[in-house]
């Protein structure tokens, strides 16, 4: 039981950490993107990659990850700049199927579809993470450090400007800001820190593919942002545990079907985001908060 909770616990510090790095664009900058899942996958393979290939140092790995995620971010970035809204949308739709196809078929960097096996643990100083105490305190070190630096970075007039962006595009022009580079800033921080959820995620569980970074994972992370409250600081981090914790759940609930288990957890999700989109706009953080939308 110990093992079970400890393994829910660290998966939740690295949803969280994604679910968290989606809100600070989508809740601040009004930049709705279907293609998080990317760049998590780029930080755990390019994780991985290096574990296998050169050094299983957290000191070089999470800071590669984060430097090729936040590069290829600029794929992403671009098309912010062009288009808005609905459109925006597409366009990270069609960069998360590309990148599919490409973690899919790039079999000397990401294995294939067989993906990368044997990855060495993480290690720290010299000294191996392999406990599972030691890996949980990694995941959670992770969370609050991104938090930390996300909840900077929103208080500064970087995130001030954000607001104003996510508010009225016309008006941050007319104050002389640069509108641009904001919004390519925002999602190249973004993506960079989604990829230490993605280096974590690599280590944790040695082995890694394609199936874990797919659009499914990028729907369930707009999932926690949306249910938890998109625009807060904690909303993110309420919603990874709520839909994390929902599955554990259902287990537990002898009267339905165990087969049936997966789509009846897609059905909760729809329905819970429906319904908080009807009477709580704000998420359930943004409700206790007094937010409307």
């Amino acid at each position: 039981m110990l093992a079970y909770v400890l393994n829910l616990a660290t998966l939740m510090c690295v949803n969280a950490v994604l679910a968290v790095t989606l809100n600070f664009i989508m809740g601040y900058a009004g930049i709705f993107s279907l293609a998080h899942a990317v760049f998590f996958g780029v930080g755990a393979y390019t994780a991985a990659y290096l574990a296998l290939n050169a050094s299983a140092s957290i000191l070089l790995t999470i800071p590669a990850a984060m430097l090729v995620a936040g590069v290829l971010s600029l794929a992403l970035a671009l098309p912010a700049l062009r288009v808005r809204g609905e459109y925006f949308v597409a366009a990270s739709l069609g960069l998360q199927v590309i990148a599919v196809t490409i973690f899919s078929e790039w079999h000397a960097v990401t294995g294939g579809l067989g993906g990368l096996v044997g990855i060495p643990p993480a290690e720290l100083l010299g000294h191996e993470i392999i406990e599972p105490w030691a890996f949980l305190g990694l995941a959670f070190t992770s969370l609050v450090v991104v938090v930390a630096l996300t909840t900077a970075l929103l208080r500064s007039s970087f995130g001030r400007n954000l607001k104003a962006i996510r508010d009225s595009e016309s008006a941050a022009y007319a104050y002389g800001k640069n509108v641009a580079a904001i919004k390519t800033l925002s999602v190249v921080v973004s993506s960079a820190l989604a990829a230490i959820a993605g280096a974590v995620y690599a280590y944790y569980l040695s082995f890694i593919n394609v199936e874990s970074f797919t659009l499914d994972t990028s729907v369930l992370l707009m999932a926690m942002v949306i249910i938890g409250g998109t625009g807060t600081i904690a909303g993110p981090v309420v919603g990874t545990i709520l839909l994390m914790l929902l599955p554990s759940l259902f287990s537990y609930m002898w009267f339905l079907p165990q087969s049936e288990i997966g789509a009846i957890q897609q059905i909760a999700y729809g329905l819970a985001m429906v319904l908080l989109m009807i009477f709580r706009p704000g998420g359930i953080v943004g409700a206790l908060q007094g937010k409307t939308r």
